[in-house]
């Protein structure tokens, strides 16, 4: 359904406020610092914001004199990101500290548009806490570090136990191929009629869940592990003309063409994500998806989508790696993290609220309330992190064999280069070597030419 005039014109009253609310200047108060975030546009899901504003008292009642104005941004994704570079361009606009998308901070970092955090980091005890690759995840090609992440995700294969047992499969399911996944999915189609078997996220209008839920999950599972099949670090080229991307667009071409997926014109509409954690796992609709961890955060008491049960109905498998070849299992990470902008005001109280966010009793409260991961050892080790929610274990524990995107500046062309591939062949409209030669093509412009071939 179309929204109506009105809830537009208040969506944008709300939206000229909250930038107001910043440009009324950063710096008109030393004492007071600016912390902006993405708000969620569900309304029934406020996580951030009841956290937030526990470690507003926290830290006001700790630091008499100063104030904490929480500056929140309610947009989709790509309209934060947006909305974030608008703000960070001034002065006058810049808060004091924002929250940013490990996605797309490089490209903010490139723009000249946040302050390194070394000269802090180096003087705060707690950054050794941070396991290496969340350190690294914010790190810039200038070796610099500008976000300190506030935990990370996994990637893995959630499966409907119920459907499972009418398809005559094994309740703890782990499959060790690519091959034994498809198998499992055909196993479902021709046994349990009238559910979907296999969830791959595709195509543009998915975005980067297309993309790093999807594609990049098939596509780092298919060599040994230790190299990026996706950007060539010695020669600092992204790589093109690889048989491994064949062999994971394939794989998504088997899942659409032999209907194991969902309806195209469902798989293609940009709600999906939120059809299938709100409507398709909890009604029983779905048999194997390949997802991330968060999902439980839908499911929580008071949030958007109350599911008590989803514990005792859903199991956890891990991806596979191709052939089953070391070491086995495959996981994307990615995340947030608080980074202070070059133009902010109040970099050192900025600076001092991420150390009240980030003591570990207080990141371990944020990792458990977002259904996240921690990226802090002491908090990972902690009894009370590991055992606050069914599958928390399963995907730390992933933490050990994942991979981070390369987060460069031209990152999201190649990210939408590989969109276009995967729509291609989940559509029909392109063979995989056809849909292959077109990212070949899209990623030299996105690249500046930067490619090697492999």
């Amino acid at each position: 359904m179309r929204p109506t005039a009105a809830p537009l014109l208040l969506a944008t009253l709300l939206t000229a406020t909250a930038l107001s609310a910043c440009g009324s200047g950063s710096g008109s108060d030393p004492d007071t610092v600016k912390v902006s975030f993405k708000q969620s546009t569900d309304n029934s899901i406020r996580v951030m914001d009841t956290y937030l504003g526990e470690m507003k008292k926290e830290f006001e009642k700790a630091n008499p004199g100063k104030k904490v104005e929480l500056v929140p941004i309610k947009a989709p994704d790509s309209e934060y990101y947006t909305k974030l570079q608008q703000m960070l361009r001034s002065p006058k606009t810049a808060p004091d500290l924002v929250y940013e998308d490990t996605f797309l901070i490089n490209s903010d970092i490139t723009s000249g548009y946040l302050k390194p955090l070394d000269p802090y980091l180096d003087k705060w005890p707690d950054w050794n806490q941070f396991v290496d690759t969340a350190q690294s995840a914010a790190k810039a090609q200038d070796g610099k570090t500008y976000g300190v992440p506030d935990g990370t995700d996994t990637r893995g294969l959630w499966f409907d136990k119920g459907i499972f047992k009418k398809a005559g499969l094994p309740a703890d399911w782990q499959p060790k191929t690519w091959d034994e996944v498809l198998a499992a999915a055909r196993t479902i189609k021709a046994k349990v009629p009238g559910v979907t078997p296999l969830n791959v996220y595709t195509g543009k209008p998915a975005g980067e869940a297309a993309t790093m839920q999807g594609f990049e999950m098939l596509l780092y599972g298919t060599g040994d592990g230790t190299s990026d099949p996706l950007y060539d670090t010695a020669s600092k080229k992204w790589i093109a003309g690889s048989q491994a991307f064949k062999d994971a667009l394939t794989f998504v071409q088997t899942v659409y063409k032999e209907k194991l997926g969902p309806d195209v014109s469902d798989a293609l509409d940009p709600n999906f994500p939120t059809t299938v954690r709100g409507e398709l796992m909890p009604k029983g609709k779905l048999g194997i998806n390949l997802d991330g961890s968060w999902l439980p955060q839908d499911w929580l008491k008071g949030a958007g989508h109350e599911w008590p049960e989803w514990s005792q109905k859903l199991g956890l498998a891990y991806m596979p790696t191709q052939t089953g070849q070391a070491p086995g299992k495959v996981s994307m990470s990615g995340g947030w993290t608080w980074s202070i902008p070059a133009k902010a005001s109040n970099p050192d109280l900025a600076f001092k609220f991420i150390e009240t966010m980030q003591t570990k009793a207080n990141a371990q409260k944020w990792y458990i309330a977002n259904s996240g991961i921690a990226v802090r050892k002491d908090v990972a080790a902690d009894p009370g992190y590991v055992q606050a929610q069914p599958g928390i274990k399963f995907f730390t524990d992933l933490v050990a064999s994942t991979h981070y995107r390369p987060a460069y500046p031209a990152y999201p062309k190649v990210s939408t280069a590989v969109q276009e591939a995967m729509e291609g062949v989940t559509t029909g409209d392109s063979s995989v070597d056809k849909a292959a030669s077109g990212y070949d093509e899209e990623l030299k412009t996105a690249t500046d030419n930067q490619v090697i071939r492999k």
